[in-house]
């Protein structure tokens, strides 16, 4: 049985998730169809992104996940359909499918636009039926235009100093008011973010109840949270913001 899984931002109380879901069932009738969150802030294209990478790898072989936070919709962007790692990726060239067009193995085509679709609602008029078409078996290369320029995003990387330490960045931001960073240790040691020095813990529990700490998360990377508590509002944190990591543990005050 196929499946299809669904990211966008378009929440839940106007139907337009469920004019998705019609477009899906009709065309590939039997289809378990996923929501995986449509509670990604309006336009924002790299919180869709960091999503994505998050699940699309762990679906089965045959999977489709459609991803549509498209603030481009109905510009000359193109409308991408990816294979990659036995799995279908769609959505606009925005660079919200990136965790799947670095791979080597990616085959990309360029979806044709039908005369008919809204100017504004390419989820429905153009990604759902060509998720449909690959959920029942149609071939990728059949749907479009192979396509090899397209945007693609990484996460920033982060630098070392001369004194040994790492500079990163919050990169997003949780529902939880985690910051998470793109800071990457297996040895423990401390960070300053917000102006505030935290050893990293293992976890939440290992601190006292409101305090800051670093903790490493389930993706590798090095998160700053705040124990029961949001901590880019306790510390101000936001995307893009510095975050520094230093080799050792820092006594705690």
């Amino acid at each position: 049985m196929a499946v299809i899984t669904l990211l966008t931002d378009f929440g839940t109380a106007d139907g337009y998730v469920a004019e998705m879901k019609g477009a899906l069932v009709s065309g590939a009738p039997g289809t378990v169809v996923m929501d995986m969150s449509h509670d990604i802030p309006p336009q924002d294209i790299e919180a869709a992104r960091l999503a994505l990478a998050r699940y699309w790898r762990r679906f089965p072989p045959g999977t489709v996940h459609i991803a549509v936070v498209d603030p481009g919709v109905g510009t000359e962007r193109a409308a991408l359909a990816v294979a990659s790692g036995g799995q279908f990726l769609l959505g606009p060239d925005n660079g919200v499918l990136s965790p799947a067009l670095f791979a080597l193995d990616a085959e990309i085509v360029a979806l044709p636009i039908p005369p008919s679709a809204a100017h504004t609602f390419h989820g429905r008029d153009v990604f759902a039926p060509a998720a449909a078409s690959l959920a029942i078996g149609v071939p990728l290369l059949s749907l479009g235009e192979t396509i090899t320029r397209v945007v693609r995003k990484r996460t920033p990387e982060a630098h070392r100093r001369g004194d040994g330490s790492i500079v990163g960045e919050v990169i997003t931001i949780d529902r939880f008011g985690n910051a998470v960073t793109n800071l990457v240790t297996r040895a423990g040691g401390s960070v300053l973010a917000g102006g505030y020095h935290m050893n990293i813990a293992r976890t939440y529990s290992d601190v006292e109840d409101a305090r800051p700490t670093a903790v490493i998360g389930s993706t590798g990377f090095v998160e700053i949270a705040v124990r029961n508590g949001h901590a880019a509002n306790r510390l101000q944190l936001r995307r893009g913001d510095e975050v520094v990591l230093h080799k050792n543990s820092t006594p705690i005050e």
